[in-house]
């Protein structure tokens, strides 16, 4: 079903998505002077900032989006090629109802922009023994009616014999999940939100400074103040350098290497659909990758935390190091990639709580201020569940869910 009110090859054939991001968000803002100001500026447009500016706006509000580089720029923890979105939570029900919510968005999404946002490549866990949350997940995923399959080692090297399965005793496949396309799908959602009278403007937020219980405006780096009556943060790994007293250690930036490798030309084993999503939970690293998708390369990446980073001044450079440890992993279990050419490499971030969950409370000393972050490496999938849950913070619609809170969440050690 596509939105009658957005048709994106007309919005893009005007000029490159910046242009237009500029121009009509300063119409947007003029509208916006006239009418009163803003009731809601949402800083960070990343995932959690994106759809929660675009949830908000679906209730009514005057919504102002910032970001200091651009949705999902190439810095952010929203920034790169791919995202997985699977429901395979070891049966914790609200992440994977989060998970089997926010597909169905991110679908919408996809149609309503006419852009490939969504490929079902299908995800693949293989566990190295065989527990009671397997079989917890198996029943969560049938009361929910989501496709959940579980295969034993010698049916997943009959299917995939381009893995190597030893070590393995089950995997379990979601035929329905697969890879969201990041910055891709960030950037049209923001461009829909500007396209229905959103504003979206491109400035540098310093640190806010709290008087009382209540913030009135916020500050760029070019002295410019923006007033609003609420205000969301979600900075990912900046949250700890706006809130060092309230945000601090609650959330510590990790470095993370992704690496694309070349198959063989002609090579189509590392391509879907003869190549699912995948996740090693065997791996010390839980090692995890997609297909290689765009032709960009056979993509692998370990879940494990990196070490621990300043975004504005870390070295973006994979190191020989992590390549030589990766071919390590590739000549255990896929040995037709372990002396392929190294396609391309980047560093990207996650931002940690330290256990994991979500950091979605409102600030421990500003009534009007709420915090969006701690996406901890699995959170972008949950975008439009996120937005739709800060959003709720805002109007007092959302049942609060306790693992969120500040009061949850304790400072790295």
């Amino acid at each position: 079903m596509r939105d009658p009110n957005f048709d994106r090859r007309g919005f893009l054939a005007a000029a490159t998505t910046a242009t237009i991001l500029a121009s009509a968000s300063e119409a947007g803002a003029q509208r916006r002077r006239r009418g009163g100001g803003y009731d809601v500026v949402v800083v960070g447009a990343g995932v959690f900032g994106a759809w929660t500016a675009w949830q908000l706006q679906q209730k009514g509000a005057r919504v102002l989006l910032t970001d200091a580089w651009g949705p999902a720029h190439s810095r952010a923890s929203s920034g790169g090629e791919t995202r997985l979105i699977r429901t395979e939570y070891r049966g914790d029900p609200i992440y994977t109802r989060w998970s089997k919510d926010s597909l169905v968005e991110w679908k919408l999404l996809a149609e309503r922009t006419r852009l490939p946002l969504f490929r079902e490549t299908g995800a693949l866990y293989i566990f190295p023994e065989i527990d009671e949350k397997i079989e917890k997940s198996a029943v969560l995923h049938r009361q929910l009616g989501i496709p959940y399959e579980q295969i034993s080692p010698a049916d997943l090297a009959r299917r995939w014999p381009q893995i190597d399965f030893t070590g393995i005793a089950i995997g379990v496949m979601q035929p329905t999940m697969g890879a969201l396309m990041a910055y891709q799908s960030v950037q049209a959602l923001t461009e829909l939100f500007v396209a229905r009278g959103g504003t979206y403007r491109q400035v540098e937020i310093v640190p806010p400074r709290i008087a009382g219980d209540r913030l009135g405006e916020v500050l760029t780096t070019k002295g410019e103040r923006i007033a609003a009556d609420k205000f969301v943060f979600a900075c990912g790994p900046w949250l700890p350098k706006l809130f060092p007293e309230a945000v601090g250690a609650r959330i510590v930036p990790s470095r993370q290497d992704v690496f694309f490798f070349a198959p063989e030309g002609g090579d189509t084993r590392f391509m879907s659909p003869a190549m699912p999503a995948w996740v090693d939970v065997s791996s010390p690293d839980l090692h995890y990758g997609f297909p290689d998708l765009e032709s960009r390369g056979f993509k692998i990446a370990l879940d494990k935390h990196g070490p621990a980073y300043d975004p504005d001044s870390i070295d973006r450079r994979v190191r020989d190091r992590a390549v030589a440890d990766v071919r390590a992993y590739l000549r255990k279990r896929f040995p037709a990639l372990a002396n392929r050419p190294l396609a391309e490499s980047r560093v990207c971030q996650y931002e940690n709580s330290h256990n994991g969950n979500l950091l979605l409370d409102r600030h421990p000393s500003a009534a009007n201020v709420w915090i969006a972050g701690g996406g901890s490496g699995h959170g972008f999938k949950h975008g439009p569940a996120v937005g739709r849950y800060v959003a709720g913070l805002l109007d007092g619609s959302s049942k609060v869910e306790q693992r969120f809170l500040f009061a949850t969440h304790r400072e790295h050690g």
